[in-house]
């Protein structure tokens, strides 16, 4: 059995980089190739198309890019919260907090002098101390925190270039060409999303890009079939 490799260090932060960018690209490539193949599927004409697809590629864009910018200031604003309140429980409850460091390095299997030192070595200083109770009691790290504004730049842009390619074919080909390509298109991209993120992070290139590009031709199925059905109803 092949083991997958470690994420080195350098991974893990182009990894982190590149989240805004497949959350953006995947949700505009899966989302309009949805609405395409639907409207293509209810319909033959590709300026109904093209119209639909525009407006479905502008509205995502705009979506994704307010959804980043709320959930990254509202990470933070959690973040500072609970870093303000571990403060205060440091100064008020000092013997409480360092009691917690404790039970958190038993847990971890330390004991004795050694589980001593240890809580000694952190409680000394108040950054290394608040970091810990941060990282290892809440789970938070200040690594996580990101610029709102740039965010939903990178997530919106991304939303914008993914969700134009399944859409693109139907500017310069037939209806039924341009579903072909469009799934091609749509499958490569997300292959590639999912290889290039495995790449930087962790994990088989090869199961990641299968995996979004699985996801996507879900995706692809049942909008072509919600489209047929709608065309037969309306």
């Amino acid at each position: 059995m092949v083991k997958e490799k470690e994420a080195s260090p350098l991974r893990n932060n182009l990894g982190s980089k590149f989240k805004d960018i497949i959350l953006g690209g995947q949700d505009g490539v899966v989302n309009v190739l949805g609405v395409v193949l639907a409207i293509a599927a209810a319909t033959n004409e590709s300026r109904v198309i093209i119209i639909a697809g525009i407006a479905a590629n502008l509205a995502e864009s705009l979506s994704m890019g307010a959804v980043a910018y709320t959930s990254t200031k509202a990470y933070s604003r959690y973040y500072y919260s609970e870093l303000a309140r571990e403060e205060k429980e440091m100064e008020e409850a000092p013997h409480l907090e360092r009691e917690e460091i404790r039970e958190i390095y038993y847990h971890k299997g330390f004991r004795g002098d050694l589980l001593n030192k240890i809580v000694r070595k952190i409680t000394s200083s108040k950054k290394i101390w608040l970091e810990t109770m941060m990282t290892e009691e809440l789970k938070l790290s200040s690594e996580q925190l990101q610029n709102p504004l740039k965010s939903a730049l990178i997530v919106g842009i991304s939303a914008l270039v993914g969700s134009t390619i399944p859409l693109l074919p139907f500017f310069f080909v037939s209806v039924k060409t341009g579903i072909i390509l469009s799934l091609i298109f749509s499958t490569i991209a997300l292959f590639s999303t999912g290889a290039i993120n495995a790449k930087l992070t962790i994990g088989s290139w090869l199961k990641n890009g299968m995996e979004m590009a699985v996801i996507g031709m879900i995706t692809a199925i049942i909008g072509y079939g919600i489209g047929i059905l709608l065309g037969k109803v309306f």
